[in-house]
């Protein structure tokens, strides 16, 4: 999409910070890359790689508003931008038609995997395991100590072990979530360039003047990793211009982010 190749993944952890624009399209009806019916007064969203479907929290660090929105299509297609919201979606978040927001966004882990242990399973994907063969087993019931009791759970003597209620599953998140804003305070952050992480300083060195950015040292003591940088940017056509400058030189990688 935009001359930029991605490749989905499942990622319940995942948490960035990008920039977010609004689906230009106002009209429902037409399928979403998993299948679903797009409906663009349904709080959803478009992300170029994350499973679908999946529940995302998702904060403008510009108006402070935070929601829960339902992850169900691919986009966006502009190379630098991080999630697509629908019309509904970027109302309820205080992001004007046309225009784009800085956002902090994290997958809700839980619901995101009820949602994925829904989805129909296709033939012939679940492998069919033999069980072992059994031989008969002798047992018999004790009665407990002379001044002892029988220990909780267990059977007895003459009677039957009470069996443990398996557990029931959970629902998944019904396909309209509730419209719930949260509202926080603005945090607005700068806009950076963000090339490769590397663990040799030297290959970040190599990346870094390519593009003509820095390296930053991260990572844990004992295993250093090296990022390259560019930035802060005063605007957003700032960072456009550095990010299709990186991705002409060959880093397909780079990414605008907030911090």
């Amino acid at each position: 999409m935009g001359g930029v190749w991605s490749y989905p993944r499942e990622d319940f952890t995942l948490r960035e910070t990008g920039l977010a624009v609004v689906a230009a399209d106002r009209a429902a009806g037409r399928r979403t890359a998993n299948g679903e019916i797009h409906d663009p007064a349904l709080a959803t969203a478009a992300h170029r790689t994350l499973q679908l479907p999946t529940i995302l929290r998702v904060a403008n660090l510009e108006t402070g508003r935070e929601i829960l929105l339902r992850v169900n299509d691919r986009g966006p297609a502009r190379a630098g931008r991080v999630l697509e919201l629908s019309r509904r979606a970027a109302a309820l978040l205080g992001v004007a038609e046309g225009g784009t927001a800085q956002l902090a966004l994290s997958v809700e882990a839980e619901p995101s995997r009820r949602l994925a242990a829904a989805l129909p399973q296709p033939e012939g994907t679940r492998l069919a395991i033999a069980a072992a063969p059994r031989d008969a087993v002798q047992s018999e019931e004790l009665a407990p100590p002379p001044g002892s009791s029988a220990a909780p759970g267990r059977a007895r003597p003459g009677g039957a072990m009470p069996a443990a209620a398996p557990d029931a599953p959970l629902a998944p998140p019904p396909e309209r979530l509730p419209e719930t804003v949260w509202q926080g305070p603005a945090r607005p952050g700068r806009l950076y360039l963000q090339g490769s992480s590397f663990l040799s300083r030297a290959d970040a060195q190599r990346q870094a003047a390519r593009i003509g950015a820095r390296v930053e040292g991260t990572g844990r003591p004992g295993r250093p990793e090296y990022r390259v940088r560019l930035g802060p940017f005063a605007s957003i056509a700032e960072a456009d211009t550095a990010l299709e400058r990186a991705l002409r030189s060959g880093v397909s990688d780079a990414r605008i982010l907030i911090d």
